[in-house]
């Protein structure tokens, strides 16, 4: 199984306040966080695709949660990831790989994957067969800029190519963004299809506050 969460930020307590997180201290959101994921990633080699914010502390606390988190961890660092990156405690090795932006393939389908929302991402002319995994904006005014960026763009239309490079059919310009926020899973990773589905649920609800 293959999961995707953005924003964790354990150990932040003013993200903690910031988000109006449901928990009354830093410890406890920490601890339930670390047992809501281990909740859905029961295998080893279930592997999670951290979308930034992972850790607001040092590379020993960092350590200490990776070797608690469940399956096999992927990090596309975020601005609030530094502090345990650059400490020379930390051990890279508990991630399979760590880099700014990635590109994966979930079940046939192309994810292109960076901590900041890209508006014009790669694949996106190819419809439903491409998705854009971000995080960074939280459920804040930021997001809604991306929110009214999105719905703008999904009412542009082009041609797609014919046989022989004639004009083909007039499409719908996809525009797969998905906020992989913690705070919109209950702060557990979720896999491809769950985000898809709870985004779906956002917009025909409007409601981008929780699941």
């Amino acid at each position: 199984m293959n999961f995707y969460i953005a924003d964790c930020h354990f150990g932040h307590d003013k993200a903690r306040k910031l988000d109006d997180r449901p928990f009354s201290t830093v410890e406890e959101m920490d601890e339930v966080m670390i047992e809501r994921w281990n909740s859905v990633v029961t295998r080893k080699k279930d592997e999670v695709v951290i979308l930034g914010d992972f850790c607001f502390g040092k590379g020993e606390r960092a350590n200490e949660l990776l070797h608690r988190l469940n399956g096999k961890k992927y990090l596309v660092t975020g601005n609030h990831d530094r502090l345990f990156l650059r400490d020379k405690k930390f051990d890279p090795s508990l991630f399979e790989w760590i880099k700014p932006y990635a590109e994966r393939k979930d079940n046939g389908r192309k994810l292109v994957l960076c901590h900041y929302p890209i508006i014009c991402y790669n694949g996106q002319y190819h419809g439903d067969s491409t998705y854009m995994l971000y995080g960074h904006v939280h459920n804040t005014k930021d997001y809604q800029n991306v929110l009214r960026f999105r719905e703008e763009s999904t009412q542009i239309t082009y041609h797609a190519k014919g046989k022989a490079g004639s004009i083909g059919e007039e499409r719908s310009l996809a525009c797969n963004m998905i906020n992989c926020f913690a705070g919109f899973s209950d702060y557990r990773p979720l896999t491809l299809d769950e985000w898809i589905r709870l985004d779906l649920e956002q917009r025909e609800t409007g409601d981008h506050t929780k699941e």
